[in-house]
């Protein structure tokens, strides 16, 4: 066969460099020693590290193999109407009143990354700006959302979210940066559990910060992919977000029925757009949502069924939803446990009681330690404990049989690498 020359040179397609978390993970899977540990991955394990399929979503599958009318047909462009009808009311809440105005549309999207996706371009096609005008970010944020602004040619800044002296919020820094920021700012917020750094604004700061995104008339772009799973409540973990809509502001939210379902495969999520309060709210949502429609249906023409399916039957019925909010609280718990152990371990070897306090102060599924690069990559090759380069540690790869294991590797590199 002739050889041929491709027009994709190294020069126009360079090698990308490996994801840094699956790069993780796959260095985790390579190796054969017994005491490994994986803190990296960012999905629920049980106390034996296994990976949990939540009761209520057994119960939902096996309703699902007995319905005789289930079919593999394609779902309509915006996705299963009773799961994104559902799925309005928990993130909003029931009562919402921009759900009884009719002011707020949802699409199903591929989990909370097509969601925040989907946002994404729309505010990239249609949001008004100035040239070049950025969407901020927190420093630091989960790592896609760089990538996915990047790719729909949103510019980029980020504004002072984590305190490296204290382990915990720079609100000062946020509430002075947001505040600077040119009017009209397009603000990436995550409405709990902070990923990476498990590190959340009171109500109080909450409040405070709605006061100047209005003064400023930014548009608050909300990503929730842990709401009932950082603190085992959903209407706590939700009320930043119910807050601002109450407040009138026109934003949009990410939801990702990931990790609060254990449905991490199922790509299951939705995005939801909120205008504020006018006499045309309905016909001006009716315009976003056909366009949103537009978009969608170029990119994915329409979303998968069958982990909808499976959330939608949970939501919609009493019974099964009181025994999701169980199931998340059993998670939810486990997580808090493991916090308590792992801080109590370290704070017993170093003997300063409080030195490890940012641990059960940071909540949901991360905690940003505090460890150096240096210090991660010690403790990787020498304890086999698997922790991502910025000290981000996954608090349910922690269980009763390796938390004391793991703080003593802790505590070893601290004393040891600077």
């Amino acid at each position: 066969m002739a050889t041929s020359t491709s027009v994709f040179t190294a020069a126009l397609v360079p090698q990308a460099p490996e994801d840094p978390l699956f790069g993780l993970m796959a260095a985790y899977r390579r190796d054969d020693s017994e005491k490994k540990v994986d803190l990296g991955i960012g999905a629920y394990r049980d106390d034996n590290a296994k990976p949990w399929v939540l009761p209520v979503v057994k119960k939902a599958e096996e309703i699902l193999r007995k319905d005789p009318t289930l079919n593999h047909e394609y779902l309509p462009i915006a996705g299963l109407v009773d799961f994104t009808s559902a799925a309005q009311k928990v993130i909003l809440g029931s009562s919402s009143p921009a759900i009884k105005e009719k002011r707020v549309t949802s699409l199903q999207t591929i989990s909370g990354t097509g969601a925040v996706h989907l946002g994404a371009l729309f505010l990239s096609k249609f949001y008004p700006r100035s040239p070049n005008q950025a969407v901020y970010f927190s420093s630091p944020t989960w790592a896609n959302h760089n990538q996915i602004f990047t790719n729909v040619q949103l510019p980029i800044k980020t504004y002072p979210y984590f305190s490296a002296e204290t382990k915990m919020l720079d609100f000062a820094g946020m509430r002075s940066s947001i505040e600077s920021a040119p009017e009209g700012s397009i603000l990436l917020l995550h409405a709990c559990a902070h990923n990476p750094t498990g590190v959340d604004l009171t109500r109080e700061q909450w409040i405070e910060l709605s006061k100047i995104i209005r003064a400023k008339k930014h548009f608050p772009f909300f990503d929730c992919a842990y709401q009932g799973f950082a603190s085992g409540d959903l209407e706590n973990d939700a009320w930043a977000v119910r807050y601002f809509v109450e407040q009138g502001f026109e934003l949009c939210v990410a939801q990702s029925f990931a990790k609060n379902f254990g449905l991490y495969g199922e790509r299951a999520g939705a995005f939801h757009f909120i205008t504020g309060p006018s006499s045309d709210a309905v016909e001006r949502i009716g315009r976003i949502a056909s366009q949103l429609a537009v978009l969608q249906r170029s990119e994915i023409s329409n979303p998968p069924a069958y982990g909808a399916r499976i959330a939608s039957l949970v939501l919609n019925d009493p019974a099964l939803f009181k025994e999701w909010e169980a199931n998340l609280r059993t998670m939810s718990g486990r997580i808090k446990d493991m916090r308590k152990a792992l801080r109590e371990h370290l704070e017993k070897y170093n003997g300063k009681e409080g030195s490890w306090k940012h641990i059960t102060e940071q909540i949901g599924m991360f905690s940003f330690t505090g460890l150096t690069e240096k210090q991660v990559l010690k403790i990787r090759d020498e304890a086999h404990v698997y922790i991502t380069k910025n000290g981000r540690i996954s608090m349910a790869g922690l269980n009763t049989g390796n938390v004391e294991y793991v703080a003593k590797a802790i505590d070893k590199v601290v004393k040891e690498v600077s």
